[in-house]
């Protein structure tokens, strides 16, 4: 890897740490990035999950005071969390390459469209009264398992299950966000580190790059807009989706 390909790294990684933590679908801007440096798009999921894993640590830091009276549901949701993300690390280390490549442009559009969706899904969810275990349960099971096999914007679907499920201010709910994602990229990045063609010279980079980014978007999510951010992931995610289709 080149000086210049560490330098694109290490600020792509900045900025997906802060998206993820600001607006979600911070993948959307480091996995394009390591396919365009060479890396097959198998090679750049994996690498990008064990990478972006910081991310979380940086957010949690950042968003104490938020996370302050939610143990109790992290402790409650995390199993969910963890087994999702098993059996979507399964389902992409267990599937041929070329599945992955066939889907990922797909996945990519979807992201997207989740995650320009959000702040709708929010001012539409955000008037549910009551929580629901079963679904918020299940929910995040089914976002994890989405998260461990792809990744990109599963802090999005993360959000909108809380949303749904937990009458609470939308900040605290993007806290507690943070760190169940965070658990989900975890799992998988164990799995894909022995099981799976990781590229340790990218991820040593990617690594502190992206939790440098997640403790400045903890600490910009409480007073910058995210709509402006929202907006650029979104563009720069369909134009790798189209991307890859056409190289393929």
């Amino acid at each position: 890897m080149s000086l210049r390909d560490a330098l694109l790294v290490f600020a792509g990684g900045v900025l997906a740490g802060f998206a993820n933590t600001v607006a979600g679908g911070g993948s959307l801007l480091s996995f394009p990035l390591l396919v365009a440096l060479g890396l097959p798009p198998l090679d750049a999921n994996v690498t990008n999950t064990v990478g972006i894993v910081p991310a979380a640590l940086g957010g949690v830091l950042g968003y104490r005071r938020e996370l302050g009276g939610q143990r109790q549901r992290l402790i409650n949701l995390l199993p969910f969390a963890v087994g999702g993300a098993a059996l979507g690390a399964i389902l992409l280390l267990t599937t041929p390459a070329h599945v992955f490549t066939r889907v990922v442009p797909v996945l990519i559009v979807v992201a997207c469209v989740v995650l320009l969706a959000q702040p709708w899904l929010a001012r539409v969810l955000e008037a549910r009264q009551r929580s629901r275990s079963s679904l918020l349960r299940g929910g995040i099971f089914v976002a994890a398992v989405y998260g461990g096999y792809f990744g990109a914007a599963v802090s999005v679907l993360v959000l909108a299950v809380l949303a749904v499920a937990i009458d609470d201010a939308l900040q605290r709910l993007n806290a507690l966000k943070v760190p169940l994602a965070g658990t989900m990229n975890l799992v998988s990045g164990i799995a894909f580190a022995f099981l799976a063609p990781v590229h340790w010279g990218f991820v040593v980079v990617l690594a502190p790059a992206t939790l440098l980014g997640g403790r400045l978007g903890a600490t910009a999510a409480r007073r910058v807009p995210d709509q402006p951010l929202r907006l650029v992931v979104v563009l720069l995610g369909l134009a790798a989706a189209v991307w890859l289709e056409v190289t393929r």
